[in-house]
């Protein structure tokens, strides 16, 4: 493919996702609960199943075959219902095993690389404050969804050199401003929509916010008026549904990527089933949903951690490759050659 056609497909879909950022980000801002159940409930699954299938095809980025079994098993010991030092620890383990096998092949060398990171996670196992909490509660959710999807963006920018890719950047950090900014007016959720959302995914807006778990009723209704009605709650909650939103539209934009007609038919038919399964079983109970779900969601986290690892070492070499100059190995000219093409 020629290069004017790839940076035309490629302004293309940057162009494409500008207007899902900003499709995203001003329905977040109307109804940002709502919002966030649609995306979960209905995009979620299907990016998560597809992405799944897209990493095995690809040995997910790590240099061993059988590399992915260690990731599942750490993410299945943590789920949302896990502990906190459980989750912060399999989380840790997760980020630095990814690193090491995305990294190397060798077994010495994935074993001292593994080292410090085991060490570190025995400190983690009785610690507490806000190291537990990022890597238990944020690297799964707003880590992954913003700033890996970020980092994603600036390296497809970058290794494109596209001022399409970069200005898809700026408007993917100015949406959470405009997030802050923006009051288009009084917002209450539907009752349906706000009970669904407080019983499961709350936990996320009160940690940002700093409101702790209420244990009487009035504490409860607090809580609940700090993350649905004052106008930092509305904040944080319409970021979390941008977030996420265009999360799940930017998986689906990359068709270049994706690559859907060499999936093959099997595999489709597979996937739409689960989907359907997935979004059947919310209209049946959708506390089971949500803890399939959740399963569903941090198996895709741990297994793109080491895709996430390359994407921000791609980053910062083409960054330096950028503004930096490259180091000329060749052996240089002599003088006397250099006069010699002159004259002629």
């Amino acid at each position: 493919m020629g290069w004017p056609i790839r940076m035309a497909r490629a302004d293309g879909v940057n162009f494409l996702n500008i207007g899902l950022m900003l499709v995203s980000c001003a329905v977040a801002l109307f109804i940002p609960v709502e919002l966030f159940l649609f995306a979960y409930a209905i995009l979620g699954p299907a990016h998560y199943l597809t992405e799944i299938s897209w990493l095995q095809k690809r040995q997910f980025f790590t240099k061993g075959k059988y590399d992915f079994w260690l990731l599942g098993v750490l993410a299945s010991f943590s789920m949302p219902w896990t502990s906190g030092n459980l989750g912060a620890v399999c989380a840790l383990l997760a980020l630095g095993i990814a690193l090491v096998l995305a990294l190397t092949d060798k077994i010495s060398a994935r074993i001292l690389g593994v080292i410090p990171f085991v060490a570190l996670a025995f400190v983690l196992a009785d610690a507490s404050g806000f190291i537990i909490v990022l890597l238990a509660l944020f690297v799964p959710t707003l880590i992954h969804v913003y700033l890996f999807t970020g980092f994603f963006m600036i390296y497809g920018a970058l290794k494109e050199r596209s001022r399409s890719g970069y200005l898809a950047v700026c408007v993917f950090l100015l949406c959470p401003l405009a997030c802050w900014m923006i009051e288009p007016g009084k917002y209450a959720p539907g009752s349906h929509a706000l009970s669904s959302y407080w019983n499961h995914f709350s936990v996320l807006n009160m940690t940002i916010l700093g409101v702790g778990s209420p244990h009487t009723v009035p504490e409860a209704r607090e809580a609940l008026r700090q993350v649905f009605s004052s106008h930092t709650g509305l904040v944080v909650m319409r970021f979390i549904a941008f977030a996420y939103t265009y999360h799940y539209f930017n998986w689906f934009s990359k068709t270049s990527i994706i690559r859907w007609h060499e999936v093959g038919g099997k595999r489709l038919a597979a996937i739409g089933g689960l989907w359907l399964a997935s979004v059947g079983l919310y209209f049946y109970d959708f506390a089971m949903a949500f803890k399939f779900l959740a399963y569903l969601s941090v198996i895709h986290v741990y297994l793109e951690f080491p895709l996430n690892h390359l994407s921000i070492i791609g980053t910062f070499r083409e960054v330096r490759s950028l503004f930096g100059r490259p180091l000329d190995l060749r052996t240089p000219e002599r003088p006397v050659a250099r006069v010699h093409r002159r004259g002629n």
